[in-house]
């Protein structure tokens, strides 16, 4: 039984969160790739609190695919260390799911 995920990642740059969605769509580690923002982050960076407007992508895929995943993020991603994280989908419209999983597998 496939299982799902959604992963997301943050970037900078709008124009960075776009090129990492189309990598992603055209190797086909991702159905589809949403970017949202700006948004704005506040973490703990180098021993100080920082703030930055930030780009999120919400990226839909399957968990047999996501080291390949987590890997074409990092080979263009700008961060020294860039959110990657993963959460298993645990429902969803059976014809959605059924669609971006015949993307994944069409080549």
């Amino acid at each position: 039984m496939t299982e799902y995920i959604q992963v997301v990642t943050t970037l900078e740059k709008r124009e960075d969160a776009e090129k990492i969605a189309k990598v992603l769509v055209e190797k086909r580690l991702a159905g589809c790739v949403q970017i949202v923002g700006p948004v704005n982050s506040t973490y703990w960076w180098k021993g100080k609190v920082e703030t930055a407007q930030e780009w999120l992508c919400i990226i839909k895929s399957e968990k047999d695919l996501y080291q390949r995943l987590e890997k074409a993020i990092r080979e263009v991603h700008p961060y020294e260390v860039p959110e990657i994280l993963a959460f298993s989908v645990v429902a969803g419209s059976k014809d959605y799911l059924e669609w971006f999983s015949r993307e994944l597998q069409a080549f």
